[in-house]
């Protein structure tokens, strides 16, 4: 507790170039594109600051603060650095000579107050008839997957929708990085660990998946979904654990089915294509689209429903845009 302290302190004074920021609940995201031009996001639209750090070294101290307090390798030689900070905001960092023009960074800030479904269909961001749509999914146990593209509010609307989870049910949290904060209280919390320089002590998402597995899961939720662990989803979905939830990037459902089976494929168990989408299809129910509009609003534009495998097309889907798309 008392070196944690100390790494949290010493954080705080290296990045008092950014404490305003840091403190502020508008900002959702700070962008670093070295040590002297700071930007940040404000209720979806990117703004310049007049902030800065004295120096690159000075911005370099403050991540290797970072990297000796989540425990992660960070030099020349591991050059990406993903991490938390004290907060719980999630920052992701690359230094030359993995980017030569100097520290990159970006720190993606989530709100202390979780929303509720409630507050989306107010703010527009859902509409009724679709959260009750989805509410029932949940309630039904279907295995749901939340689509779209970087900065959309994937995992906000994650930890939105899994306040309608029944709380008699245990759910098993896997992520690369803690993000998540779901608005349940018997749900365990497993994180990924990198491994040193030898890859030593590497565990991955796919290993916590086996683990999970015989932890008594009524749900497992996985924060995001990026490579060969897709096949382990899949797996759970088609093996009677219902209600499974993941997000992905992607455009459109259909996209988020196809990059689906592609990660699972980069896994080094060989499946025909045929056969992996006969799974996918039977295991996963709905696909969530969300994007953010031009005026920075984040919103669910669509809803599909997974009918089976289609052998001209990929997949049968029932496709619903939401209200506000056909308004529009």
């Amino acid at each position: 507790m008392i070196r944690q302290a100390f790494h949290e302190q010493m954080l705080a004074t290296l990045l008092e170039p950014i404490a305003e920021l840091l403190h502020d609940a508008s900002v959702s995201e700070i962008m670093l594109n070295g040590h002297a031009r700071i930007y940040c996001e404000r209720c979806g639209r990117i703004e310049a600051t007049k902030l800065s750090f004295p120096s690159a070294e000075a911005l370099l101290a403050a991540l290797r603060n970072v990297a000796q307090f989540v425990g992660r390798p960070f030099d020349a030689a591991h050059p990406l650095l993903e991490g938390r900070l004290p907060d719980g905001s999630r920052l992701q960092a690359v230094v030359p000579p993995a980017a030569p023009d100097g520290p990159m960074v970006s720190i993606r800030r989530f709100s202390r107050t979780p929303l509720t479904v409630a507050d989306l269909v107010s703010r527009g961001a859902l509409d009724a008839d679709t959260a009750a749509e989805i509410a029932a999914a949940i309630r039904g146990k279907q295995n749901l997957l939340i689509s779209g593209g970087t900065g959309t509010g994937k995992t906000s609307l994650l930890n939105a929708l899994s306040a309608l989870i029944p709380d008699t049910e245990r759910v098993v949290v896997m992520e690369d990085s803690h993000e998540l904060e779901l608005q349940r209280q018997h749900v365990v919390h497993l994180e990924a660990q990198p491994g040193d320089a030898e890859g030593r002590g590497q565990v991955s998402i796919r290993d916590l998946f086996r683990a999970t597995l015989r932890m008594r899961p009524d749900r497992i939720v996985v924060g995001e979904i990026r490579g060969a662990e897709a096949l382990e989803l899949i797996a759970a979905t088609t093996s009677g654990h219902g209600g499974c939830m993941s997000t992905l990037h992607a455009a459109s459902p259909r996209d988020a089915l196809a990059r689906l089976e592609t990660m699972a494929m980069m896994s080094d168990v060989r499946m025909p294509l045929t056969a992996l989408r006969s799974r996918i299809a039977s295991g996963i129910d709905m696909v969530i689209q969300v994007e953010r509009c031009a005026d920075g609003r984040r919103r669910v534009s669509e809803v599909a429903h997974v009918l089976g495998p289609d052998p001209s097309d990929g997949y049968m889907l029932r496709e619903r845009r939401t209200r506000e798309e056909h308004e529009s």
